[in-house]
């Protein structure tokens, strides 16, 4: 990674003005609010002042003059306005001016926070604009006591990169170094960081830089960010290793550096790394993983880096080598395996790419022996062999984060109905005990710890009429495709984003104050139990005996009943041997007999 300093940006000087438009003859910028009817700024038309050529080729500053309202915009070749590509805040909206704005000037209350590593953690995946009514970081802050009491250590938030309109999941962010103004805007994320690390729990945050949304997303008219070279499935792949890409890499690394430093989260969630398309000797992961690990040697707390990846490939979080040999490097991975081969065991569900994981021995693969189940075996939904052996060695299970469900497993189903919508609260609870006595990394998706009875949607708020018809004509086939016929709820619907939002009143009700109790308990077990993440993933095991379940990890069994109908297991050793740390559905030890009734587990530990 080049060690040359990144452009200084308005947050870190507030002298000047400053944008790469390496192709432009001529740069102005546009003081105040836009007019976007005349394509002028409203509080005086000739305010456009000329831009002057910086010291790196490609850029043009100009100075911030003392009476200038704190609103600007660029002005290519005399072209429309248009906001910067490194604004730090749109308090209206992507596609009006940029606002300066001092990230230095929030003061931290967090000065004894010395972080969370991966390892040992428990993520909690929201999304803020649906975590509350309210849906801004403010009302989030509300909740965390309860993240801190269920047992969660990080907070893993979708992006809150500004994109268009009032909500969406968030993925198509266009302005990257802004933070959505209808969540409270860059000060409001500070507060919830601090929050966050006064209350003992660190903060991830989801980023994409695999490409940007399509509404709002003026970056190719300053310059090369983006290439024909490669593709993506969601728009034009961003231009990492093409002409003029030394300065789209700084675009990405200085964004990865300004979440890590000015607002002090803890780790970043990269978005479909498989789609991060680089050839050059030292991809851009690595170099991503080089800001995280300065960025920790500077402040003395770690950083980490969590990937999306549909590679399988352990590569990504294997340590990096001498010379650019060995892995990217990168803190952990996400392991969709391990969800798929739960998620069939647990609904007999085995369309698409559900297919492979009715394997009956799909579950005791993901569960004892590795996070991959294609682990260069052939996939039929890819028709092709997939993925490739992973060495527990040098990348143990911590490395993998496991989950039951996550936005998209939620968000991409029709109807957008969760896992527990499907399951008996029994069912719910044994799934939670198999991933959370996992020695991988699990993660909880907002609601699910109390099995929540709302759905998670996919919503938009896009103001074209030709984008809008696309995605819902889109999104209906692809559903057709995969043989779900149900009714896809519009994503433009005001009422589909309010049928997303939790219901934080069911906590204290009946079986969802139950399932909540039981995620508790299990999460207390992860950390006082150290079989349960310590004993070595191949020295554990699985059996099956009819619809029973038997996972031991050391001196710690679960037992779980997959069927409705009750079920009688004989316990294995001499009688007084074993402790019920944990039970629910009514499961229980009598003598030599475990009495398992239907969708009930329990969790066992040797007497010493």
């Amino acid at each position: 990674m080049s060690q040359e300093p990144s452009q200084p940006t308005t947050s870190q000087q507030q002298r000047q003005y400053a944008v790469w438009a390496p192709d432009a003859g001529r740069v102005h910028v546009v003081v105040g609010h836009l007019d976007r009817a005349h394509g002028v700024a409203t509080s005086d038309p000739h305010r456009a002042r000329r831009m002057t050529p910086g010291d790196r080729p490609g850029w043009w500053v100009a100075p911030i003059e003392p009476d200038d309202d704190g609103r600007y915009a660029f002005r290519i070749d005399g072209g429309d306005p248009r906001p910067d590509p490194r604004s730090l805040s749109q308090p209206d909206g992507v596609h009006e001016a940029s606002a300066l704005l001092d990230l230095t000037a929030y003061e931290w209350g967090d000065a004894d926070w010395t972080g969370r590593e991966l390892r040992g953690a428990v993520l909690y995946e929201l999304h803020i604009g649906t975590f509350t009514e309210a849906g801004t970081l403010g009302a989030a802050i509300e909740h965390l006591d309860h993240l801190a009491d269920l047992g969660v250590t990080m907070v893993s938030l979708l992006p809150v990169a500004a994109f268009p309109g009032r909500h969406g999941w968030g993925y198509d962010g266009v302005a990257l170094f802004a933070v959505h103004e209808p969540y409270g805007g860059p000060s409001a994320l500070q507060a919830f960081v601090d929050a966050a690390h006064q209350r003992g729990l660190a903060v991830c945050l989801d980023v994409v830089y695999n490409h940007l949304g399509p509404s709002g997303n003026y970056l190719a008219q300053f310059g090369p960010y983006f290439t024909d070279r490669h593709q993506t499935p969601w728009g034009s792949a961003v231009n990492l290793d093409g002409p003029g890409s030394d300065e789209v890499r700084r675009f990405v690394l200085d964004n990865a550096r300004m979440w890590l430093e000015d607002f002090h989260l803890d780790g970043l969630r990269l978005d479909a790394v498989h789609a991060l398309h680089d050839e050059r000797a030292e991809h851009i992961l690595e170099s991503l993983a080089t800001v995280a690990d300065e960025v920790a040697e500077q402040t003395g707390v770690p950083r980490s880096l969590i990937a999306e990846s549909d590679r399988n490939d352990p590569a990504t979080v294997s340590p990096r080598g001498l010379g650019g040999a060995g892995g990217l490097g990168l803190t952990g991975q996400w392991a969709d395996d391990i969800h798929h081969a739960l998620h069939v065991a647990l609904t007999g569900e085995a369309q698409g790419y559900y297919a492979d994981f009715a394997d009956p021995e799909a579950l005791g693969k993901v569960l004892t022996r590795t996070p991959f189940f294609h682990d260069g075996t052939y996939s039929s939904f890819r028709g092709r062999g997939h993925g490739r052996p992973v060495d527990l060695e040098t990348t143990p299970p911590w490395r993998f984060v496991a989950s039951l469900q996550t936005h998209d497993q939620v968000g991409n189903r029709a109807t957008g109905d969760r896992l527990c919508h499907s399951l008996t609260p029994g069912q719910a609870a044994i799934g939670a005990a198999l991933l959370l006595t996992a020695p991988y990394t699990p993660m909880l998706f907002m609601g699910e710890e109390w099995g929540a009875s709302t759905p998670w949607q996919f919503f938009t708020d896009h103001s074209e009429p030709e984008l809008v018809e696309g995605i819902r004509t889109g999104r209906a086939r692809e559903f057709a495709e995969h043989g779900w016929a149900a009714q896809v709820p519009d994503p433009q619907d005001e009422g589909t984003v309010a049928a997303s939002r939790l219901n934080w009143s069911e906590v204290s009700q009946g079986p969802h104050a139950e399932l909540l109790e039981w995620h508790r308990t299990l999460l207390g077990l992860r950390r006082d139990l150290p079989d349960l993440v310590e004993t070595p993933l191949t020295d554990s095991s699985l059996r099956r005996e009819d619809a029973v379940l038997v996972l031991t990890r050391g001196r710690v069994q679960v037992m779980a009943n997959l069927s409705g109908d009750p079920a009688e297991v004989s316990l294995q050793g001499e009688p007084g041997t074993r402790h019920t740390a944990a039970q629910f559905g009514g499961a229980r030890a009598e003598g030599e007999t475990l009495i398992l009734p239907g969708h009930s587990v329990i969790v066992l530990t040797a007497v010493e």
